[in-house]
């Protein structure tokens, strides 16, 4: 009797397998990551230099006195608008490179020449970018820790909030920060090139999320924008956590946008992810550079 033998037959891997290259991915990252030592100079670098230009800006327009100050207190409730200015650009940093590191996780191993091969394995392949965002969030994780202690030793910023409030805000907003970037990676493996699209988000997060200034000097068209973007909460919560002694019921209901939109902002990416991949089996696109 011949006896014929399908690809469904064989069976899929396991979890373990799954773990097993998801870690190689993560390694592989890591790997790469460790090996240009100009990148780990760079966290050391841009905290300071990216919101010096805001934070020398806003210090002029002070006055010598601080007397300008008043209008900033009397609406954001808080004295150190040094430690706003950081922490507003400090998120929008995080952003921005998840945008490039995440969303070009998978066109660079195009480029390379890896993902055809990659492709073709038996794996779930969400975990090609997933492996790559986890080694990324380590290092942002680094970027926060070196952020804020050159904002409290070299700008004098006396954060006077709870480190484990602000700790929990960062994790609630993995979701939403890596969903976004899942999604655009999706979108570039099949667009190629997006770089426009990466400047996009993120003048958009600049000028609608207030990572400068409150939202309360935008007109009120663009705080109705503001209250759509993620970025918003993520970024009042972080202030209220990190600058100010509100505690837990400061940041509830920021806490709780930030939950909603990560739950959002996770499934479509998981969901354009897969579309992609149904399109690459159909037209070939994995294989096209």
């Amino acid at each position: 009797m011949e006896t014929t033998f399908s690809p469904q037959s064989l069976g899929r891997p396991g979890l373990l397998s799954e773990l097993r290259a998801l870690f190689a991915v993560v390694r592989r990252e890591w790997t790469s990551f460790v090996r240009y030592p100009s990148w780990i100079i760079s966290l050391f670098i841009w905290p300071v230099i990216f919101p010096m230009g805001y934070i020398l800006t806003a210090r002029a327009l002070s006055g010598v006195d601080g007397s300008g100050l008043t209008t900033f207190r009397n609406t954001t409730g808080l004295n150190e608008y040094v430690g706003y200015i950081a922490v507003g650009t400090m998120i929008w940093m995080w952003q921005n490179i998840v945008l490039w590191a995440v969303g070009y996780a998978l066109r660079n191993e195009q480029m390379r020449g890896t993902l055809e091969s990659n492709w073709l394995s038996p794996t779930w392949r969400f975990s090609y970018l997933l492996g790559s965002s986890i080694p990324q969030m380590v290092s942002m994780f680094m970027l926060m820790l070196v952020s804020g202690l050159e904002y409290a030793f070299l700008f004098g910023v006396d954060f006077n909030g709870s480190l484990w409030l602000s700790l929990l805000v960062i994790l609630a907003s993995i979701p939403s920060v890596y969903g976004l970037g899942f999604a655009f990676a999706s979108v570039v493996i099949t667009l190629k090139e997006a770089n426009a699209f990466v400047f996009l988000v993120r003048g958009i997060v600049m000028i609608f999320c207030g990572i400068t200034y409150p939202l309360a000097m935008l007109p009120g068209w663009m705080e109705s924008v503001a209250q759509w973007l993620p970025q918003t909460y993520i970024i009042h919560a972080m202030r209220s956590a990190a600058l100010s002694a509100e505690g837990f019921s400061g940041i509830a209901f920021d806490l709780k946008m930030i939950l909603l939109f990560g739950v959002f902002w996770f499934a479509l990416g998981y969901a354009l992810f897969n579309m992609m991949e149904r399109r690459a089996r159909q037209t070939g696109a994995i294989g096209q550079y």
